[in-house]
């Protein structure tokens, strides 16, 4: 295919699109306006099902198919660069040279680790109750973390950072979500319905299925991050090629 005729292709295609999005447009409600059919029924349906955060009962509840993708986009992504920066053969792993660190930034890193791990959990455990959710607080729980690399070094940050232990906990969570999905189909209901008790309101046990989809996203998310990072950074600070050509080494 020529460029002349790939040009074409993609100008007939923007046309395309522009136009769908136009008639979209027009039929969408006034500004300020005052009806919200989608909206009034996914509060609705939160609050049947005792879900305080309507976001999270729509993102674990009615389309928790959809949340579903996200998830395995995110460990597809996890598993692909695992395995495409994994070490080869002709590359040598060596312990990175120690950097000083300036004593305020330390300081603040050391103090803010904890304060962060902490926001992170809480904003996965009451996903199901206020803004954020599994998604969120699980990479803040992984930021976290990596903050112990910024206030002593790469070699303390691999000490609590054991990637075989992360990768399962990737996994798991992947798997936590699929099979309390499947386990809806052992009551007669549809994959991935809210098939637990409702709980009481505006508690951490409320949301029925909810918090406990939730949960497995955090466990996948917060893991999954965490491996995406020692990939990257194994890459930068430990791991150098071999030039075959001049015999010596260069950093990749």
């Amino acid at each position: 295919m020529s460029m002349r005729t790939r040009l074409w292709v993609l100008a007939v295609g923007g046309l395309g699109t522009a136009v769908l999005l136009l008639l979209a447009f027009l039929e969408l409600p006034a500004f300020g306006g005052l009806w919200h059919p989608y909206g009034d029924r996914a509060v609705h349906a939160a609050l049947s099902r005792h879900t305080a955060n309507t976001i999270s009962s729509v993102n674990f509840d009615q389309r928790a198919l959809d949340t579903l993708g996200e998830e395995s986009i995110l460990f597809g992504s996890v598993l692909g660069t695992a395995v495409l920066l994994r070490q080869t053969r002709d590359e040598d792993r060596l312990p990175p040279r120690p950097v000083r660190v300036a004593p305020p930034v330390r300081r603040y890193a050391l103090l803010a680790l904890p304060v962060t791990l902490l926001i992170g959990l809480y904003v996965i455990a009451h996903g199901q109750l206020s803004p954020g959710g599994g998604f969120q607080g699980g990479v803040v729980v992984a930021t976290a973390l990596h903050l112990l690399y910024i206030a002593v070094d790469y070699r303390a940050l691999e000490r609590i950072r054991p990637l075989g232990r992360y990768e399962v906990a990737d996994a798991a969570g992947e798997a936590g979500y699929l099979l309390l999905g499947a386990g809806a189909l052992l009551t007669g209901a549809a994959f991935l319905t809210n098939f637990l008790p409702y709980g009481t309101f505006n508690t951490l046990a409320s949301g029925g299925t909810v918090p406990l989809f939730n949960a497995a996203i955090g466990v996948e998310v917060a893991a999954g991050v965490v491996v995406l990072l020692a990939s990257f950074l194994d890459q930068a600070v430990e791991i150098e090629s071999e030039r075959q050509d001049t015999g010596g080494k260069g950093e990749r």
